[in-house]
């Protein structure tokens, strides 16, 4: 293997001859990572031996190493050499480049599918990549205690009853209802009883589920302006015309609302995402006046409300009132694993039964083992007792990263509206500059980022530039790591100040 990698490296550097000699060795070898020569997980010949066969000096192939590592194609580790990463930074740009294709799909292409299924693949903005520096929203799975959660998941499958094994047309596990609505009115001020819960595979399909049975195709639906893609991309599948709500340090602006009346309207109002500000409780009962006024129904989604780091945590919109028309929407993707794929809507009463049928003929609701082992989990405690692990987890990382970013850039870099809360930092950047191709350019440093211009519903002047940070799945020294790319990545967009 030694000596078939020495000659594709000998053989490659007649190709390359811009640079130092360290930096056309590094090229060479990281196309031979990327095109699988070198298969992720191969161990790279020690530096004194591949040194030899190139004849050249070991430093030479000691520096291309250190970039490599730097750049997150290998790891090293002292005493048992160097190694391919099992994950590329390039199978990002990789994806992202065939998904850019897809944007203007060819006129055969655009046969193939029809109008709403070339839209979905035109508008897809779900990242490739989950974990690492800085993906925005990922909680850290590797602290979640699955022993725990294997042992009563083992318990459970000893002897599973029959209704855990059939289809569901019940809103889901009865014991996950009831233990979720105990929940949901001691931590978060929520109205409710199990029979107002429904069960849902995460918040899309819960977005997905309001939308088919609540609006029509044509109606208009309020949204906030920047906000979550993936429920802008809901919306348009479902045919409904979405209507931007600004946003400020006080949340979701309401004094200048659209015309019309909508079917809907979606806020975050705990910790909006993904600019962070808090909706006020001025503007919070304006909202369900205003609901009350159109007949509207307002979507609340409960967005990173358990990780708050400062001051109490705000109760939720639908508590608000008596018989307010809110549905609140939760998961457990960000407090346990996204993986897990289970969500939960809290309904009016008088809604309960239609979108409870309308779930179980449109999804067939299954997964009944593991809602029965999670609302074990809930039940003995556990839940909350890592919900309180993680926050202070989260916090010392959420003040790590603030650090990083005071000391290196300065806190005008800060975004205003941040609350002490959620598991992202927005990072600002000046008006003028390209926010997309900066995110796209860290990630040839191994940076996984999201620009803050793509959340905007149309492109205009109002939309700001920055980068979300996110900082849960990231320990301290990996996050030094990762932001020292990514200011070498900004300085070389000329980005020392803000202004």
């Amino acid at each position: 293997m030694h000596s078939l990698l020495g000659d594709h490296v000998l053989q490659r550097l007649q190709q390359e001859t811009s640079g130092t000699l360290h930096q056309r060795v590094f090229r060479c070898l990281r196309y031979a990572i990327v095109e699988g020569i070198l298969a992720p997980m191969a161990r790279l010949p020690a530096s004194r031996d591949l040194a030899r066969e190139l004849h050249v000096s070991r430093n030479t192939i000691l520096s291309a190493y250190e970039q490599l590592q730097a750049e997150g194609y290998v790891d090293a580790k002292t005493g048992h050499g160097t190694w391919v990463v099992p994950h590329l930074p390039d199978a990002f740009l990789k994806v992202a480049q065939e998904k850019a294709n897809t944007v203007h799909p060819s006129s055969t292409e655009k046969k193939m599918l029809s109008r709403r299924g070339a839209s979905l693949v035109g508008y897809a903005a779900a990242s490739p990549y989950q974990w690492g520096a800085f993906v925005p929203g990922a909680p850290d799975v590797t602290e979640f205690p699955h022993p725990i959660f294997s042992r009563i998941q083992a318990k459970l499958n000893k002897e599973p009853q029959i209704e855990q094994l059939i289809y569901s047309s019940a809103g889901g596990c009865p014991e996950l209802r009831s233990a979720l609505a105990d929940h949901l009115r001691v931590a978060r001020s929520v109205h409710c009883d199990a029979h107002q819960i429904i069960i849902t595979e995460g918040v899309h399909q819960a977005v997905d589920l309001v939308c088919r049975t609540l609006t029509d195709i044509g109606d208009d639906v309020w949204i906030e302006d920047p906000g979550y893609w993936g429920v802008r991309n809901n919306l348009r599948m479902n045919g409904v015309q979405m209507r931007p709500l600004p946003i400020d340090q006080h949340g979701v602006v309401l004094d200048q609302l659209p015309k019309g009346s909508p079917k809907l309207i979606f806020v975050t109002p705990s910790h909006q995402y993904p600019l962070g500000s808090h909706l006020s409780l001025e503007r919070r009962k304006q909202l369900i006046a205003i609901a009350r006024e159109h007949k509207s129904w307002i979507i609340e989604d409960d967005y990173d409300s358990e990780f708050r780091f400062s001051g109490l945590p705000y109760p939720s919109l639908q508590g608000l009132e008596e018989d307010s028309p809110v549905i609140y929407m939760g998961t457990f993707s960000k407090t346990i694993y996204p993986a897990l794929r289970i969500g939960y809507i809290v309904v009016p009463k008088a809604l309960y039964s239609p979108l409870r049928v309308a779930a179980a003929e449109l999804y067939r609701g299954g997964h009944l083992l593991i809602q029965r082992a999670l609302a074990e989990f809930i039940r003995e405690g556990h839940y909350e007792a890592h919900i309180r692990r993680m926050r202070l987890l989260y916090g010392k990382r959420r003040k790590f990263l603030i650090n990083l970013i005071s000391r290196y850039l300065g806190e005008d870099f800060l975004h205003e509206y941040d609350d002490q809360s959620g598991l992202h930092i927005i990072l600002k950047l000046p008006s003028h500059c390209d926010d997309v191709a900066i995110a796209s350019s860290a990630l040839l440093y191994g940076v996984k980022t999201r620009p803050l211009s793509q959340y905007y519903l149309f492109s205009h002047a109002r939309a700001q530039r920055g980068l979300l940070l996110g900082f849960a799945c990231v320990n301290e020294k990996d996050m030094m790591m990762a932001f020292g790319m990514l200011l070498q990545c900004l300085r070389e967009f000329g980005i020392e100040k803000l202004n």
